[in-house]
């Protein structure tokens, strides 16, 4: 059977090849000996008791360089309600962040650059100014994802062995194995366990900051809530205690609201957690997600008081997790959206979390209305969606869907379809139906899953 396999040269000259006709020389090369070779692979293993025409073989070949054509990274159509999905890629782009990746990205840039003596500059002090306008924070350090600013933050602060004190209920883990008390471990710094796993109070705390802790961490609770018998040490209560002792503090706040945005506020009445808040309370350094509820690109911000930024800054662990110009300049673009309209209604993120439910109801019937013809069981429902990206545990949003039933495949049939689509449109499963949450799609998306619904008939 191995001898009866065609040569190469016989697969490319086959006239399959004709329906393929962007493809390269290589590509066509590449893609017949995948399929010989996976032939060759079944045949070695017996799980094969024939060998396959040249034109089945040639035909195969064709559609290996089709998918192989086809980017990694797709755009992809969110139905599923959750606003930040960390595996749809969280915060959609502003338009402005996007067009300042356009138009500058293409060419060179002073990234580390001062164009006035045209000596080297740092590229750590390109974002000063705006953050400063948006927050109100002296200085700010970047880098590529927030668990790197943790680790940045603690290395540079405490990585010589200083205890660093953290309440117990927020020793957190989440998602990627990302687990604080081993991130502070491999950072050098020593974990000071404080209060119980549900209550922690100003006196736990004050306790150790008389025993000599430097370094007092408040860490946000980004995928779970606690409820019942519980008390935690507010912001502002460990400000005080901080400034009392000389010890810094610092809050990894992760989820990056800026500012008290509507919506996000406790059940209580209690403010919700800031950036803002954070650094009027006397944090001496705040860290948080760029692509979550700041609605930017993927990076670790680190705002707070010039000389501690200074330290971070300096450590050799910033060349590490330093970030790149595509990341700068869609931060910048973001940023500058904030400062011109603090309301984040150029913020696709911010936008979505504010749409009122009634206008979803509506954008939800004329989707309702379109795809009715096509052979499935439309129904327009109340939805919940939800903030995501571990920012909000706890919180949902009212919403609208549209649910849909096949007459003939199941929910996870039709899901599993509606995924193949070009592009891809991906909803969620609730009680055997596949629900389009209105809240979650983007401008021209709703044609989208009208002509994915159409094309299924």
């Amino acid at each position: 059977m191995l001898r009866d396999l065609p040569s190469i040269d016989r697969l490319l000259c086959d006239a399959a090849w004709h329906e393929a006709p962007d493809t390269s020389r290589v590509a066509r090369k590449r893609a017949c000996r995948a399929v010989v070779e996976r032939v060759r692979g079944q045949i070695l293993s017996g799980r094969r008791v024939g060998v396959p025409t040249v034109a089945e073989l040639a035909a195969q070949a064709v559609e290996h360089a089709r998918g192989a054509s086809i980017p990694a990274l797709r755009r992809v159509v969110n139905g599923t309600g959750v606003i930040l999905h960390t595996n749809l890629g969280r915060a959609p782009l502003p338009a402005a962040a996007l067009e300042a990746i356009a138009r500058v990205a293409g060419g060179y840039t002073n990234l580390e650059m001062d164009l006035v003596s045209g000596q080297r500059d740092s590229r750590h002090e390109r974002l000063g100014e705006v953050f400063a306008r948006v927050i109100g924070c002296e200085d700010v350090v970047v880098c590529n994802n927030n668990a790197a600013a943790v680790f940045l933050a603690l290395s540079a602060l405490a990585g010589d062995g200083r205890e660093v004190a953290v309440s117990r209920g927020e020793l957190v883990e989440i998602g990627g194995s990302f687990r604080m008390p081993e991130i502070m471990e491999q950072s050098g710094a020593r974990l000071r366990e404080v209060g119980a796993t549900n209550c922690t109070h100003p006196r736990d705390f004050e306790r150790v900051l008389e025993d000599g802790v430097g370094l007092v961490m408040k860490v946000h609770r980004s995928n779970f809530a606690q409820v019942g018998f519980t008390s935690e040490v507010s912001i502002e209560e460990l400000g005080a205690l901080a400034r009392e002792h000389g010890a810094l503090l610092m809050h990894d706040l992760g989820m990056g609201v800026l500012d008290l945005a509507p919506g996000t506020a406790r059940d209580s009445g209690q403010p919700g957690e800031s950036v803002r808040r954070s650094l009027d309370a006397g944090a001496h350094v705040v860290l948080f997600s760029g692509d979550k509820l700041l609605g930017g690109p993927q990076a670790g911000i680190l705002a707070g008081r010039a000389d501690v930024l200074e330290r971070i800054r300096k450590h050799p662990v910033m060349r590490l997790v330093r970030p790149g110009k595509l990341c700068l300049l869609a931060l910048e673009a973001t940023l500058r959206e904030w400062d011109r309209d603090p309301t984040g209604a150029t913020v696709p993120a911010a936008r979505m979390m504010a749409t009122p439910a009634a206008d979803l109801q509506v954008q939800a019937e004329d989707l309702a209305s379109r795809v009715r013809r096509a052979g499935l069981e439309v129904f327009v429902v109340p939805s919940k969606s939800a903030p995501g990206g571990g920012t909000l545990p706890g919180t949902t949003l009212d919403s609208w869907a549209v649910a849909l039933r096949a007459v003939d495949r199941s929910a996870d049939q039709l899901a599993a379809a509606l995924r193949t689509h070009e592009p891809p449109v991906v909803g969620r499963i609730e009680e055997g139906l596949v629900l389009i949450d209105l809240r979650t799609l983007l401008d021209g998306d709703a044609a989208v899953v009208a002509t994915a619904l159409l094309s299924l008939s």
